[in-house]
Parts: structure tokens; C-alpha cells; sequence
């Protein structure tokens, strides 16, 4: 069947039909935004999806990306506010709120955002000394956040974080530092062993001390209950003589040997522990020395009397030859 000139129309309706709808359906994928320009002038953003436009009315103007994304900020001399000169290099993370304001705000986003951190570091770091800058980086990340995300809410995006990287000193700067904080150390460990040493002498002088009066009491306590012993010994002798005085008193002639007996006992040990004489021969039979204390009784009863019985007459004593008394003398007198 031939085609004539109305199918021909038909076709090409049907296919210019088919391209406009293709024309106007328009699919925006997750994490983006479509700007809808309409002769030039924005009219509205398009959500992810599927979404149409008028054909040869309206445009996408923009594809903006709302994702957090991560800006690397370059290496940058820093003059301190003590004159230090450091290197800086940072790390920004933002995110767009609006894609209207961001596509029509601000020309270049990316570099506007850049050269804003760099600017704000600059103005931070040199605000703040190098000892400072090196020890509070939290302090900078919080400022640098702060003004980075004032100045780009007119833009629609959102700061998250301004993290720096690595702060430089100059490297004789860091040879200074380090010789710094080895004579820190030092002077804190001479301090330290000074103080360890001041502990040590005092506690030695305390266990000294408490030696000392531990010794003392010792001694105090030795000499009281030595001063006790010789006291009861006293009153034990003085007792003793007291009965023996009193026996002897009463006529009591065992009193009288025991007394006597005791007296030549003492007697005969000290002179034989005499450091003068060298050489004593004494008679020490123990019939001899019983004689002699009978002798003594006889005597003593004969002075003190008996006036309840008569005196027992003496037994007579067996003559005994008693050896005779010399010395030795080594010089020969």
C-alpha cells in the first residue's frame, strides 16, 4: 500500500510528538538538583526523580551537587602575631542547602569557598602567638568554622568542618623547641630528684629520731626496772639482816652460825679473787671449816647464855694436825 501524503503527516506528528515528550521528561538523580531556567530566568529546582518541563520554554540551568563534599585547602605561609613564619595547610567540608542561591549567588563556587578558607586561616593563625598556634588547634578549627560558615550562608551552603592538617614551623624554630623542652625536662627531672633527695633526708632524720627515742625509752625503761631490782634486792637484804638481827638478839644460836658462816665464806672469796697475792694455801676441808663454825656457836652461847637450860658441856675434840700456813714468794722475800 502506498504512503500518501496525509500518513506521512501522521508519522510526522506522532514523531515530533515522541520527541517532545522526550524533550520534557527530565530524571535528576539522588544527590542532585536541577535548576529550571525559563527564557534565561530561574523559576524552580527539580528534585531527584522523575520530573517534566516544557519543551523549547524551559531548560536545566544547573546541576548542582547537595552531597558533602571535601575541599582541599593548599599550603600557605602564616605570619604569627610574634613574627614566626609557619606553614598551614587545611581541609574544608561543605555541603549546598540551597541550589538556586549556590548556581546564581556566587560565580565559581568551589574557588570562592577556597580562597575564603585560605583568607580566614590567614587572618586566625596571624592573630595568636606560635606557641598558641601550635598547641590549640582545636581552638583555630572552632574560630576558622565559625566566620568560613557565616560568609557563605548568603551562598546557600553549609560549612560542616575546617580541620587543619599540618602546622610548619621553620626548622631552626624546631631545633630551638626541642632544645627548649630537653632543658625543660632536665631542670623538671633535677627537681625531682632534689625533691627525692629532701624525702630521703627526712625520712632518714625521722627514723633517726624515732631510734633515738625508741632507745631512750629502752634505756629508761632498763633503768627502772634495774633501779626496781637493786631496790626489792635492798629491801630483800635489808629484811635478811633485819631477821638475822633479830634471831641474834633472841639468842639464836643457827642465826648466829648461818650469819657467820656467810661472813667467812664472802671472806675467803675475796681472797682468793685478790689480784695482789700470787699464791694462798689455806686449809679448806669442810671439817675444818665445820669446826670452826662450832667454835664460833661456842663462843656465842657462852656470851649470850641460855637462862631456860643449862649449856650442854663441849665435846672433846680429836686433835688434828693442821698443815702449816706458807706463801710462795717468787722474789724471795
Amino acid at each position: 500500500m502506498p504512503i500518501t501524503g496525509p500518513d506521512i503527516v501522521v508519522i510526522v506528528l506522532v514523531a515530533l510528538v515522541i520527541l517532545v515528550l522526550f524533550a520534557g521528561i527530565k530524571t535528576v538523580p539522588q544527590g542532585y538538583r536541577y535548576t529550571i531556567e525559563r527564557f534565561g530566568r530561574y523559576t524552580r529546582t527539580l528534585e531527584p526523580g522523575l520530573n517534566l518541563i516544557i519543551p523549547f520554554f524551559e531548560q536545566i540551568g544547573a546541576k548542582m551537587n547537595v552531597m558533602e563534599q571535601v575541599l582541599d585547602v593548599p599550603t600557605q605561609e602564616v605570619i604569627t602575631k610574634d613574627n614566626a613564619s609557619v606553614a598551614a595547610d587545611a581541609v574544608a567540608f561543605y555541603q549546598i542547602l540551597n541550589a538556586a542561591e549556590a548556581a546564581y549567588q556566587v560565580a565559581n563556587l568551589e574557588n570562592a569557598i577556597l580562597n575564603l578558607t585560605m583568607t580566614n586561616i590567614r587572618s586566625v593563625m596571624g592573630s595568636m602567638d606560635l606557641d598558641e598556634l601550635l598547641s590549640n588547634r582545636e581552638v583555630i578549627n572552632d574560630r576558622l568554622l565559625r566566620v568560613v560558615d557565616e560568609a557563605v550562608r548568603p551562598w546557600g551552603i553549609k560549612v560542616t568542618r575546617v580541620e587543619i592538617k599540618d602546622i610548619q614551623p621553620p626548622a631552626d624554630l624546631v631545633d630551638a623547641m626541642g632544645r627548649q623542652m630537653k632543658a625543660e625536662r632536665e631542670k623538671r627531672a633535677q627537681v625531682l630528684e632534689a625533691e627525692g633527695f629532701r624525702n630521703a633526708q627526712i625520712l632518714r632524720a625521722e627514723g633517726a629520731k624515732q631510734s633515738a627515742i625508741l632507745e631512750a625509752e629502752g634505756q629508761r625503761e632498763a633503768a627502772y626496772r634495774e633501779a626496781e631490782a637493786r631496790e626489792r634486792l635492798a629491801e630483800a637484804e635489808a629484811k635478811a639482816t633485819r631477821l638475822v638481827s633479830e634471831a641474834i638478839a633472841a639468842g639464836d644460836v643457827n642465826a648466829i652460825n648461818y650469819f657467820v658462816a656467810q661472813k667467812y665464806t664472802e671472806a675467803m672469796a675475796s681472797i682468793g679473787t685478790s689480784s695482789n697475792s700470787k699464791v694462798v694455801l689455806m686449809p679448806m676441808e669442810a671439817t675444818s671449816l665445820i669446826g670452826s663454825l662450832g667454835g664460833i656457836g661456842a663462843i656465842a652461847r657462852e656470851v649470850f647464855g641460855d637462862e631456860k637450860r643449862p649449856t650442854p658441856p663441849r665435846p672433846a675434840t680429836p686433835p688434828r694436825t693442821t698443815p702449816p700456813i706458807s706463801s710462795f714468794n717468787p722474789n724471795g722475800e
